[in-house]
C-alpha cells in the first residue's frame, strides 16, 4: 500500500500549476484518504527532487521542511507566490484547486 499511496501523492505534487501551492491534507483528500495527512508528509520527505515538492505547504499556509523552509520560500517567492505578513502562503490566493476521489479511509 505505501507504494501505491506515495506514488499517488506523487501524481497530485507534479501537477500542481506554478505559483500555485496545495496542502499536505489537500493531498490527502485528493486522493481518497482526507484524514492522512500526515502520512502525505511520510511521503513528500522522500519525495523525488524533480518534482515541485516546495509546493506543498501547511494546513495553514505556513512552510514546512525543517532546514529546507527557507529554500522553499525563496522557490515560492520566485514563483510570486503571496505571502502574508506573519509569514504563512496566502492560501486564498493561490491554492490550487484539485478534484477529490473518494473517501478510502
Amino acid at each position: 500500500m505505501a507504494d501505491s499511496f506515495f506514488q499517488s501523492v506523487y501524481a497530485v505534487v507534479a501537477a500542481i500549476p506554478y505559483g500555485r501551492v496545495i496542502t499536505y491534507g489537500d493531498i490527502a483528500k485528493a486522493i481518497g484518504y482526507p484524514r492522512r495527512a500526515r502520512f502525505v508528509g511520510f511521503a513528500m520527505r522522500v519525495c523525488p527532487g524533480e518534482l515541485p515538492w516546495h509546493r506543498v505547504v501547511k494546513a495553514d499556509g505556513s512552510i514546512a521542511g525543517g532546514d529546507f523552509a527557507p529554500v522553499r520560500e525563496m522557490l515560492l517567492r520566485k514563483e510570486g507566490v503571496p505571502f502574508l505578513p506573519d509569514g504563512r502562503v496566502d492560501l486564498q490566493k493561490c491554492r490550487a484547486i484539485v478534484p477529490y476521489a473518494a473517501d478510502k479511509s
